[in-house]
């Protein structure tokens, strides 16, 4: 049975009434899990309201029982590895559990720009990154002081106390689909790969490249959860979907299209989600069909909890059932 989980874009005017409404609806729903971005603004204007996601992520745990959580995904770039470990550590202790740690290399130039923080070239990002996923996994998983001497980051005999509750803390989320150097990474390091935007077709074949990465690690294909970020689009019928869709109008891959044109286009091109119930439920067993164990799906309208509600009713009772 494939999960279903909602991602939020912090960055797109996430404020506390709206978090914790959404944090009350995804855990009574039923969804899998929420996750959200971790930005401090967007990479394009307009700026908008943005919470802190540590601190979001703690009224999270410390507010529901089931659900698990954490960010798509935390940029090594302004997150301290060291941090993020000692953080993370403490609310998968706080949640009795629940807490994936989702890292990232860090994309956005502006949000650097704009606060100070350097980014630097694709090689360096991913130098800093490979070096920011050692340093957490090195304090997460060792009861005795550690030391590691990077580029980037150094630890002189370190260790992070009190010990976590589950032996090796948080799990691991490393995302994207890159066959040279990110997937090698999640062989690595990663207890969740999560694929960004691929077809069912692009995904699987993804996932075999990690399974035969993952032995030649010396690890098992199933140590690593397989998930899948993608935006849906949904409407109860027809006529909600034609209004949820109407900034298709102003898209330049989308203007002139019909209704019909436009679902065909944003599910077979973009790979996204979307249609009415009947329609959702087809696209995710496909996916489920390759592979896929969850879905974290970006719900943009975070005032639509109408919306969320009537995804929820009528597409995961159907998705019970296996393929």
């Amino acid at each position: 049975m494939i999960d279903i989980s909602i991602m939020i874009e912090g960055q797109f005017g996430l404020t506390w009434p709206r978090w914790k409404k959404l944090v009350s609806e995804v855990e009574s729903l039923g969804f899998a899990g929420l996750f959200r971005s971790d930005h401090f603004t967007n990479a394009e204007p307009p700026d908008l309201d943005s919470l802190e996601m540590l601190v979001s992520q703690t009224y999270l745990a410390d507010h529901t029982e089931r659900i698990h959580f954490g960010p798509l995904v935390a940029p090594v770039t302004f997150r301290n590895p060291v941090f993020l470990a000692r953080q993370a550590l403490a609310l998968d202790d706080l949640s009795n559990g629940r807490m994936i740690l989702g890292l990232g290399a860090g994309w956005q130039e502006r949000e650097h720009n704009m606060f100070g923080f350097e980014l630097g070239n694709v090689q360096t990002r991913l130098a800093r990154f490979e070096e920011g996923i050692e340093v957490v996994t090195r304090l997460l998983n060792s009861d005795k002081p550690v030391n590691y001497d990077g580029n980037f980051f150094q630890l002189r005999d370190a260790i992070l106390l009190p010990r976590p509750q589950r032996p090796g803390g948080p799990r691991i989320l490393i995302g994207g689909n890159g066959r040279k150097r990110t997937l090698p990474l999640a062989a690595r390091y990663a207890h969740i790969w999560n694929g960004v935007f691929l077809s069912p077709d692009q995904f699987h074949e993804r996932s075999e490249i990690l399974d035969g990465l993952l032995i030649q690690a010396g690890r098992q294909p199933g140590d690593v959860q397989r998930t899948l970020m993608h935006s849906v689009y949904f409407g109860r019928d027809h006529a909600e979907l034609d209004r949820r869709l109407h900034w298709r109008h102003e898209d330049e891959n989308l203007m002139g299209k019909t209704l019909d044109e436009a679902i065909q286009y944003i599910a077979t091109e973009q790979h996204n989600i979307v249609g009415t119930p009947d329609m959702c439920i087809e696209q995710i067993k496909a996916f489920e069909a390759a592979g896929v164990q969850e879905l974290m799906l970006q719900w943009f309208d975070m005032d639509d909890i109408d919306g969320l509600r009537a995804f929820a009713e009528s597409v995961l009772p159907a998705l019970q059932e296996t393929v």
